[in-house]
């Protein structure tokens, strides 16, 4: 005995039963901490993805016998995110009357997403690859890998920096909408959705259902319109 913390195991029959309680009690902890600090800070989804991993790492646990056990989870992520077209549904007569101004906002913001997410790696000396693989980093997680993977970045890497961008957005997407006295619950679902896809979004969809309407639309719109841009402007911004 040299007095060291034994390490700790779990064993593989309890593997699924844990990875449910685990990632659940660790959001719903998450919650309950930002109910009581009231902090953007305190987000729900970066709480949990540091108790997860500190767990993971005492445990021994490897990712994939977790993200296996955790499947019940991963596949409800479908029905949550088609249930976002219940408060679109119901707010389809305010879209129409903007319909054109959306539009425009969620091609600029698409437009600005590639952009910057390309030349903030670049300007600070990353390589192009990288650089490729923080283009897509608005977008929702399965979107940015697709479209890393079509424009020559590293899937896993999108796919940690569109997790990351969405955790930043959430946090920071309330005070700065406030100093910038936007108001509008459409306005606000609209930059929300775009810059930190469902992450982002997560934050200003309790606020409003026009606010969670608009959010959804511009996850799926921003990954369809960056699809169609990006195979356009990478060839442009690999030329600088």
């Amino acid at each position: 005995m040299n007095g060291s913390l034994l390490p700790l195991t779990i064993s593989p029959g309890v593997v699924p039963l844990f990875a449910l309680v685990l990632t659940l009690g660790a959001y719903l902890f998450g919650v309950e901490v930002q109910k009581r600090v009231r902090n953007p800070l305190a987000n729900p989804v970066l709480i949990a993805i540091v108790i997860i991993g500190i767990t993971l790492r005492l445990t021994h646990l490897s990712y994939q016998d977790y993200f296996t056990g955790a499947q019940f989870i991963h596949f409800m992520l479908g029905p949550a995110t088609v249930a976002l077209a219940i408060p679109m549904v119901r707010a389809l007569e305010h879209m129409r009357r903007g319909f054109w101004p959306m539009m425009a906002a969620l091609c600029a913001g698409s437009f600005v997403g590639l952009i910057t997410g390309y030349g903030i790696v670049r300007l600070l000396g990353g390589s192009q690859t990288v650089a490729l693989s923080m283009a897509p980093k608005s977008l929702t997680t399965p979107i940015a890998i697709a479209v890393s993977q079509s424009i020559g970045g590293i899937p896993s890497l999108s796919a940690v920096l569109a997790i990351i961008g969405g955790i930043l957005v959430a946090v920071s997407i309330d005070p700065l909408l406030h100093r910038l006295k936007i108001r509008e619950p459409a306005a606000r679902g609209l930059a929300a959705g775009t810059a930190g896809s469902g992450i982002g979004a997560s934050r200003v969809i309790p606020q409003h259902t026009i606010s969670a309407a608009f959010a959804g639309v511009a996850i799926g719109a921003n990954g369809i319109i960056t699809a169609l841009l990006a195979p356009i402007l990478v060839p442009i911004l690999k030329r600088w």
